[in-house]
């Protein structure tokens, strides 16, 4: 740990063990408050958002008031998300696959509307004020369901090859207020639906069956269950550790730990090459595409196995830790200074990515527990990220139980379709509103 005067405040400097170390702390500091405030649990804030934003409005605090600033070392924070996504791929069996290809179909085009409406809503907000549109573009889909990432990207080419200024601030600023926003609004609509619309979840089926001594295992969810464990393709939520450390062993759990190092490393190593090459693709998507031919080619060779059990307990971890660490290490103090026209297009993207949440992705997917799951999973990452809405939808599955399609169908167009989707419609609107 490093300390230096800078610019007449302390800053003390956390090297990247450091900073996962404080992740961990602060996941845990979560962990215990939903204990200690069931109202947490009520609302499925998941413990990660808590730690998270904890650290967040403590070190803006100090940072306001000129006592210290912190400067973190993400180094390992991307490492980790590069390691959820290659366990979203280790789960990706071409089976599962193909037993939700028209959902995916169908949440991809959900997803494709909720583009277009994010970046009308903000060039018009932004002509209303008499600011340049394609400022109200990046408080649109390029921070919102582009996220942190694609807000630099973009915002640093706005500047430069349109000279929209100030871009590159308003996209980190909007995207940061979407990584909280995501977090703290998709488990509590998914909740409000479930009471709203009596929603059955598998916990209060089997609940009933119970209560009724019925013993029907013919409810459909059982048998996806059963279905999914028997060939392997269920991916276990967080809140069942201890079933699960009972189940993988030491030895198991570090072949499966290999299978996803080497899928990085790979995925590493073809995403410098493609970068090479002219051809830019985020090293999280490579490694994940790798994932899924490491996993089928083992399902369809019967030559070795991947079992989810231990890659869930991967994915849990990477997952907890990262998304911790990505809130926690949020420059909150960006937002001080947020003017009104973009907190009032702020506002209105909260206002439309819920209602396409709702009568889109609920109402149309479904009307049941995997549509409602899927809600809380598009408001993550329709204004956070794609981590956000992982963190959202294994929370609530933790406590309804495991919604199999959402957790597959969600982060397949969320951190691969939809990205493509997205900057090419970006590229529309920006030439057409240059």
């Amino acid at each position: 740990m490093e300390t230096e005067v800078i610019s007449g405040i302390l800053t003390v400097k956390l090297n990247m063990l450091q900073t996962v170390a404080l992740g961990v702390v602060m996941y845990y500091f979560g962990v215990l408050t939903r204990k200690v405030l069931p109202f947490f649990v009520k609302l499925s804030i998941p413990a990660s958002v808590i730690g998270g934003l904890t650290a967040a409005i403590l070190t803006a605090f100090l940072q306001t008031q000129n006592i210290v600033s912190f400067q973190f070392d993400s180094t390992l924070q991307g490492m980790l998300m590069i390691m959820f996504f290659c366990t979203i791929g280790m789960n990706a069996s071409y089976k599962l696959l193909m037993n939700g290809g028209v959902l995916i179909l169908a949440f991809w085009v959900v997803c494709a509307i909720a583009v277009v409406l994010q970046n009308l809503a903000g060039i018009g907000i932004a002509k209303m004020f008499g600011m340049h549109p394609l400022l109200g573009l990046i408080c649109g889909s390029v921070s919102m369901i582009g996220g942190l990432g694609t807000a630099g990207t973009f915002g640093s080419f706005f500047e430069n090859s349109f000279g929209v200024t100030g871009a590159m601030t308003a996209g980190i600023t909007c995207a940061t207020f979407g990584m909280i926003a995501g977090s703290a609004l998709g488990g509590p609509l998914s909740e409000w639906i479930i009471k709203k619309r009596k929603v059955i979840t598998p916990h209060s089926e089997m609940h009933d069956q119970v209560v009724s001594n019925t013993g029907d295992r013919s409810s459909d969810y059982e048998e996806i269950g059963v279905l999914a464990e028997e060939e392997g393709i269920i991916a276990v939520p967080s809140s069942s550790y201890d079933e699960q450390e009972d189940m993988v062993s030491g030895p198991h759990l570090m072949r499966n730990i290999s299978w996803v190092l080497v899928a990085m490393g790979i995925g590493s190593a073809l995403s410098y090459w493609f970068n090479k090459v002219g051809i830019l693709l985020p090293a999280y998507l490579i490694t994940m595409l790798v994932a899924v031919i490491f996993r089928n080619i083992g399902d369809l060779s019967k030559a070795f196995e991947i079992d989810t059990k231990a890659i869930g307990m991967i994915s849990d971890i990477s997952l907890a830790i990262f998304v911790t660490m990505a809130i926690g290490t949020l420059n909150l103090s960006q937002l001080s200074g947020l003017a009104l026209p973009i907190f009032v297009m702020l506002v209105i993207q909260m206002i439309i990515v819920i209602l396409i949440a709702y009568f889109l992705v609920f109402k149309l997917l479904g009307k049941d527990y995997e549509s409602t799951i899927m809600s809380a999973g598009f408001v993550g990452f329709g204004l956070g990220a794609t981590p956000n809405a992982l963190a959202n939808m294994q929370t609530l599955s933790s406590k309804h139980g495991t919604a199999l399609k959402a957790l597959f169908v969600v982060p397949i167009v969320s951190a691969f379709l939809i990205d493509f989707t997205n900057a090419l419609l970006i590229m529309f609107f920006a030439n057409l509103f240059k």
